[in-house]
């Protein structure tokens, strides 16, 4: 665009003039619009940007009437809107990642405190099972004895073993059950 034709529409942009900012739209829009698009990587994000731009000159119109050139005063205003997005863009990243976090940590809170009653309550049906039972049982998950080692501890046959790890599971299962029923 010729610069003395820019000066004149800058001047009745100034004055609310309708046409004069069509004008500047028309010539400027695609050139910002692909510009914007080079560093934002995205026609639809840059097109958004570039209608933001230019309600930007329509609201500050009174003051754009001292302005040398609008074409290297548009683009500044273009570069400064890219370091806004980008720093708006770092801004929900780090709060995305801080409120992943923090789901994050009240899960794992929330997880640990259930493990920690579970872990309680295996406890407790553990110390009520007959004593053979729950010696066995604690041989067997505490200690990580096999059968056969336990059998050959405990002088018992290998079966009886069994039947005991077998019964004591079942107790837990149902006391679970029981427990986490509403």
């Amino acid at each position: 665009m010729d610069a003395g034709l820019e000066l004149k529409y800058l001047e009745k942009l100034g004055k609310s003039d309708h046409a004069a900012f069509d004008a500047l739209f028309t010539e400027y829009y695609p050139k910002v619009k692909s510009f914007l698009a080079g560093f934002v990587k995205d026609r639809e994000i840059a097109s958004d940007l570039t209608q933001d731009l230019f309600f930007k000159i329509w609201i500050n119109r009174e003051n754009i009437s001292g302005v040398i050139s609008f074409k290297a005063y548009l683009f500044r205003m273009a570069r400064n809107m890219i370091y806004d997005y980008y720093e708006h863009l770092d801004v929900m990243e780090k709060y995305d990642l801080e409120q992943q976090d923090g789901r994050m940590r009240f899960y794992s809170m929330e997880e640990e405190l259930h493990a920690r009653e579970l872990d309680i309550l295996i406890e407790i049906v553990i110390d009520r099972m007959p004593p053979q039972r729950r010696r066995i049982f604690r041989m067997s998950r505490k200690e990580h004895l096999s059968n056969d080692e336990i059998a050959d501890m405990l002088k018992i046959n290998k079966r009886t073993v069994e039947n005991h790890i077998t019964q004591a599971l079942q107790d837990i299962r149902r006391e679970l059950r029981a427990s986490w029923e509403p």
